[in-house]
């Protein structure tokens, strides 16, 4: 694979060999961003688990202390005696049965999550198809569905994630942008990591955390010393 001379430059500044302490390892992937925008900084944690098992499911979300960096476009489907709650909290758009039908008749995917609440997931459910592959289902666990729109809506907005095992066992999250530093992007690593911890299933055996590896956007994996 042909790769850029700043990506090479990056490189030799990363000891593929070894085991970074989390804080050097932000050290080291900050030092390594040679792009000229503020690149995404993202953790990649290996599970020793099956996600195949519906008992070895990993998922989650969490406030990040420092927030991604990014704000989240946020769109709130619920009944109309609701929608200017979700538009007061800060949502982006608001809708009822007439954004289901968009989403599902004209691909509408102009927003980064959804938010509903229970009562209107008998009719969001229908959309499990369109929207599961996009990773933009809502749903209790990720505090997606929820009675409370305004308290979700403003933590969606405060830098919310959802973490979830893909196929390969592997958890993919960002944390925060080069430019937040590394003792920042270290408080959002250490709060990811621990959600991570905190939800293993109980019928994980053996070593929980296989790997973990940090890297920037266009930037080298660094590998972190996750076991605790």
């Amino acid at each position: 694979m042909f790769r850029g001379k700043n990506y090479r430059e990056s490189v030799k500044l990363v000891d593929k060999a070894k085991l970074y302490d989390p804080q050097e390892a932000f050290d080291t992937v900050i030092k390594a961003s040679k792009a000229k925008f503020d690149e995404t900084v993202e953790l990649h944690v290996r599970l020793g688990v099956d996600s195949r098992h519906a008992d070895q499911q990993v998922r989650g979300a969490i406030v990040l202390p420092n927030g991604t960096g990014k704000t989240a476009r946020v769109l709130v489907i619920c009944k109309e005696e609701r929608q200017q709650e979700a538009k007061d909290a800060g949502a982006d758009l608001v809708g009822g049965d007439e954004m289901i039908d968009k989403i599902q008749n004209e691909n509408f995917f102009d927003y980064d999550a959804i938010i509903t609440t229970p009562d209107m997931m008998g009719k969001v459910g229908r959309l499990g198809k369109v929207l599961g592959p996009k990773g933009l289902m809502p749903t209790p666990k990720a505090g997606t569905v929820s009675p409370d729109i305004a308290k979700a809506v403003e933590e969606m907005k405060a830098g919310k994630i959802e973490y979830r095992l893909d196929k390969t066992n592997i958890i993919h999250c960002p944390i925060g942008k080069v430019s937040f530093g590394p003792e920042k992007l270290l408080e959002n690593y250490e709060a990811l990591i621990g959600a991570i911890i905190k939800a293993k299933p109980a019928a994980a055996k053996g070593q929980y955390i296989k790997s973990c590896v940090t890297a920037s956007t266009m930037g080298p994996g660094v590998k972190i010393n996750a076991q605790r």
